[in-house]
């Protein structure tokens, strides 16, 4: 069992950086890739990028690849997603998502979900 626990959100104005923050509970997070997602309103739930369950690889969705960065501290169970030059079209629930060893873009293929925090971006 893995419980998700994301922090980090706010508003923000378009150009700025936010630093998302996932902590995980469990002994077991060094196994788990772990994917952030994100969804607006009306809109389905979309993968933003992903990161392998050691760090060596990560993965990004076209639309954030360049601006932002996913990483993780497993000795402290915590994954980050920094996002920078961000744009009013980032605004979203932010959520984190885990899945055991390989990181997966589909929302089905993820076990453990997060309850998601509020990034909003101004013009």
């Amino acid at each position: 069992q893995v419980q998700l626990v994301e922090s980090g959100g706010g508003l923000v104005q378009t150009g700025d950086s936010l630093t998302l923050s996932c902590a995980a509970s469990g002994r077991t997070f060094r196994n788990y890739a772990m994917g952030w997602f994100r969804q607006a309103p009306g809109k389905e739930r979309e993968f933003v990028g992903g990161i392998s369950s050691s760090g060596q690889r990560t993965y990004y969705a076209d639309s954030v690849k360049g601006r932002f960065t996913i990483s993780r501290d497993n000795a402290k169970n915590t994954v980050f997603l920094q996002m920078n030059s961000l744009k009013p079209e980032d605004t979203a629930v932010y959520y984190c998502a885990a899945r055991y060893l390989l990181i997966e873009t589909r929302t089905s293929e993820y076990t453990y979900w997060g309850q998601g925090t509020q990034v909003t971006v101004s013009s």
